[in-house]
């Protein structure tokens, strides 16, 4: 269901409009029309958006440190005002890791290049340089030394790795050496000074690293109070942009949007404050905000619809038409009966545990119960418990239950089929339904129309002794649904034109149709595949255990519970996944469902 709402219009003058809107901001009920060009042109805005970009990023860097085990991790507390600090340090902090980490890459190299030629002190270089001799350092391949050298320029091998021979030559000043070789430039330091200086930076980078896991201990609740404020500031900026000014700038034009079951409570605080205000309902070509307004069952489904897109205001939302499908679909998809209680048990206890739930999280939890309850019950159709079969127990209420409700692999086809088959005729019962509301009944009758024809080949086919396919009352059917469909599927046009766009209407129908039930026969496929992966998993836990008393049962419990646990996961995601795709593409296209609504926030604290 979607929320009625109400449409209003403020006029306030401008000496009192912050204040109107601090007050406004307070009642927490009113969606405010914002108008983006304004607030992209404003450069105050623009500032505080960068700002809760930084504060966020901050935060999220500060969340990712490792922390020790028993390291105490603060989560209340905290202002604005010291979050703002923070945000300085770790800035500061993130500009010296950053040199801190250059220089450490600097002195690596440096002391890679110094390595081969061992410690000494460019120093002693320079006096043999200012006594007169020049000391060369050179490189190359063994196969290109030449003994020669040692003669001529008095060359002397420092080192030799990996075939390659790093020697130096010593030659007076102003004598000229020839040598087609690899001349090395050495550092400006020695090898001990440069393990000092990288050893030195190493220990900077750690003791840095150290600062930013203490800010992440003890600081992340003000960053939070800090971008909750700045948030907030935004809003409002926001709102003071998205108002017009009238009446010689003196008065402050402000448009708004909200729930008419709070017209009592919005009206009185107006009255009090003495603003100038109409209430209306809305028009059409207004862009109403949707709040979606489903209680207990069909409120768990409302994520999964917002997942896609909201209805706008004049459509059906489709929450309550869908979520039965969709809790049987994603049964079907799991399959197993244990899977089902595993995880109806799993969201129970987490539920009795948590101690602090918010309501979010209260609807994901029961959403995942009603889905674990469904695929248990589907898990007793065909008989799957942990990939084992419980219909193989000699025990009387099992096999009664297994003469009651056990389907072969033929039976859970066909039943995909006809689920399939029911939902989209539900979407096209509910296109007809949405298309009278929105435009009128006759915008409906090719709709309903087509609903006639296939209703009517259903029950031929399947009832034949009702009613004979091609028999007299079947043609009559027949031809009034083809009239329905080619003269009546678009209300006002040239009778040729809508001939023409029937036959279109039919050609997208055939081709189409067979497409969209077939489509689920996934539900068949996934249950299927999932509950042979899980007799796979079983069969090695009992293959590749070891004759041993006490190795064989740990090694086939590890086995057992890996194997389904990762079965768990990747059949839950693909019975939440194909659901939705069923959903929103099947259902949802022959509903006539065109969604786009934007979704209702009110201005508030």
């Amino acid at each position: 269901m979607i929320t009625k709402m109400k449409k209003l219009t403020f006029l306030v003058y401008h000496k009192e409009y912050e204040e109107f809107l601090n007050s406004l901001r307070e009642l927490g009920v009113v969606h405010i029309v914002e108008k983006q060009q304004g607030a992209a042109d404003n450069t105050e805005l623009q500032e505080n958006i960068r700002l809760s970009n930084r504060l966020a990023a901050t935060m999220k860097l500060l969340q990712n440190q490792k922390h020790e085990k028993n390291a105490v991790i603060a989560t209340e507390g905290g202002t604005a005002g010291r979050g703002m600090q923070v945000l300085d340090e770790v800035d500061a902090l993130q500009t010296e890791h950053g040199k801190l980490s250059q220089q450490l890459q600097s002195y690596a190299k440096e002391k890679e290049a110094l390595e081969a030629w061992g410690n000494f002190e460019p120093a002693d270089i320079q006096k043999l340089k200012d006594a007169g001799y020049v000391i060369g350092f050179y490189s190359c391949s063994e196969g290109n030394y030449k003994e020669e050298w040692e003669t001529e320029y008095n060359a002397m091998i420092v080192n030799r790795i990996s075939s390659k021979v790093f020697f130096v030559t010593v030659t007076k000043a102003g004598q000229e050496v020839d040598l087609d070789v690899e001349q090395a430039k050495l550092p400006a330091y020695s090898l001990a000074r440069l393990e000092t200086m990288y050893d030195t930076t190493e220990q900077a980078i750690e003791e840095n690293e150290k600062k930013l896991v203490a800010l992440s201990e003890t600081e992340i609740p003000s960053l939070k109070a800090a971008l909750k404020e700045l948030q907030g500031q935004i809003e409002f900026s926001k709102v003071v942009l998205s108002s017009e000014q009238a009446a010689g700038d003196k008065l402050m034009l402000i448009e708004g949007w909200a729930p008419a079951f709070s017209q009592v409570e919005i009206e009185a605080y107006l009255n009090d404050a003495h603003v100038y205000y109409e209430i209306t309902d809305p028009v059409p070509g207004d862009n109403v905000p949707i709040r979606l307004n489903n209680k207990g069952f069909f409120a768990w489904f409302e994520p999964i619809c917002k997942l896609y897109m909201l209805p706008k205001y004049n459509e059906l939302d489709l929450t309550p038409f869908f979520a039965p499908f969709f809790m049987i679909f994603f049964g079907l998809c799991l399959g197993d009966s244990g899977y089902g209680l595993f995880l109806f048990l799993g969201a129970t206890a987490y539920r009795l545990i948590a101690k602090k739930l918010t309501p979010s999280a209260k609807s994901i939890l029961s959403l995942i119960q009603v889905l674990a309850v469904s695929t248990f019950f589907c898990g007793l159709l065909t008989g799957t418990f942990f990939g084992a079969n419980i219909y193989d127990l000699d025990w009387p209420i099992v096999q009664r239950l297994k003469h009651a409700v056990l389907m072969d692999n033929n039976d859970m086809f066909q039943l995909s089929l006809i689920l399939g088959a029911v939902q989209i005729l539900f979407g096209m019962v509910l296109k007809a339904v949405n298309q009278t509301i929105q435009f009128g009944f006759k915008y409906a009758v090719a709709t309903i129309g087509w609903i006639i024809l296939l209703v009517s080949m259903a029950v031929s086919a399947l009832l034949p002794e009702v009613m004979p396919m091609g028999g007299t009352v079947h043609l009559i059917i027949l031809g009034i649904s083809a009239a329905m469909i080619f003269l009546y599927n678009s209300p006002g046009k040239n009778i040729f034109l809508n001939i023409g766009l029937g036959l279109w209407d039919s050609y997208n129908m055939a081709t189409g149709l067979l497409g969209d039930v077939l489509s689920y026969v996934r539900l068949f496929a996934l249950g299927l595949s999932g509950g042979i992966l899980a007799g796979v998993f079983n069969s090695l836990a009992v293959g590749m255990s070891p004759d041993n008393v006490i190795a064989g049962p740990i090694v086939m419990v590890l086995i057992f519970v890996i194997g389904h646990a990762i079965n768990i996961f990747m059949n839950v995601l693909g019975a939440m996944v194909h659901p939705m795709r069923l959903t929103f593409v099947e259902f949802f296209k022959n509903s006539g469902y065109e969604g786009g609504g934007k979704e209702y926030k009110p201005f508030k604290n």
